[in-house]
């Protein structure tokens, strides 16, 4: 599907296949890249994170407060990637030790109280001003490739370790298949769940610095509807939300396909009303089509064991 999207964006648009346009896909897709690949996380283990948006904003505005009181570049990084802790760690040890039926419950309320407290801290307004090396991650290139996706192939290669190369790894897949036989396998199941979103707040901690970056800024409205586009890309790469089934490599495939139709898109002058429909019906045919996946190969596993 997204070399699909991509010739037919290249036959459309004669600027889609530039150098300086291909930059602007990649630098536009690295905070959904980010988000994706710790929703995935979070989604194998049949989980949810709504608050992974709000929790850029409220992320951004620490980091734009914490630099007009210190200017330190250190304590500005750390005050954002520990925002995106914070916020994360709350959601795993309140759906764990809270009992709490489902994480859309908790993420949605932490969504609500992050999005709060973002348009608290900063009064309404956004605050100007970024350390240069936060800028750098997020506002500059090498020649057209934007260090935000050398930023975003570096995440991509650890968590591609820790999910195929690692104990843990093995555990989250464990855990979201069959929860009841994790446990029974002696799997630390509740360990398993509250740092999965433990990740996926230092993925949105991360994510703010890209943004607050690219736009030399903090403000409560980073990261709108951020968390959709997350679980859309995770959706679109073929995991379930039944748990137990998705890849590092998928996500970011569904990532950038949200991107590169965003994109071309905006190179087609489609009205602004519309991209929305055109995304919605884009992610119903991938899991359309990852259905019928799912149908035929379980039919051919049945014909394999009828021929055996």
């Amino acid at each position: 599907m997204l070399v699909a999207v991509v010739v037919t964006a290249t036959a459309l648009s004669p600027v889609f296949f530039t150098t300086r346009n291909l930059g602007n896909v990649l630098a536009q897709t690295a905070v959904i890249a980010i988000l994706a690949m710790a929703q995935l996380l979070v989604i194998v283990t049949r989980g949810i994170d709504l608050s992974v948006g709000s929790t850029v904003a409220l992320a951004a505005v620490v980091g734009a407060l914490t630099f007009e009181a210190v200017l330190s570049a250190t304590l500005v990084v750390l005050a954002m990637l520990g925002t995106g802790l914070a916020v994360g760690t709350v959601n795993g040890v309140a759906l764990v030790w809270g009992r709490l039926p489902h994480p859309f419950i908790v993420t949605l309320a932490t969504l609500s109280v992050a999005h709060g407290l973002a348009l608290w801290l900063a009064g309404g307004q956004p605050h100007r001003g970024m350390p240069d090396v936060v800028q750098l991650i997020g506002g500059t290139s090498i020649g057209w490739l934007p260090w935000s996706t050398l930023l975003v192939a570096a995440l991509a290669l650890l968590v591609l370790l820790l999910t195929t190369r690692l104990v843990w790894g093995r555990w989250i897949y464990a855990v979201g298949g069959n929860p009841d036989g994790a446990r029974r396998a002696a799997i630390p199941v509740n360990g398993v769940l509250i740092s999965v979103y433990v990740l996926s707040g230092l993925a949105a901690g991360i994510a703010a610095i890209i943004t607050a970056g690219r736009l030399n800024a903090g403000s409560p409205t980073f990261g709108e509807l951020a968390e959709l586009d997350a679980i859309a890309a995770v959706v679109i790469g073929g995991a379930s939300f039944l748990g137990g089934r998705g890849s590092v490599a998928n996500a970011l495939v569904g990532a950038l396909m949200i991107g590169v139709i965003r994109n071309a898109m905006n190179l087609l002058n489609v009205d602004a009303f519309i991209q929305p429909i055109v995304i919605g019906v884009v992610i119903l045919i991938a899991v359309e089509l990852d259905v019928i996946r799912g149908a035929l190969e379980r039919r051919f596993q049945v014909m394999q064991a009828v021929a055996a």
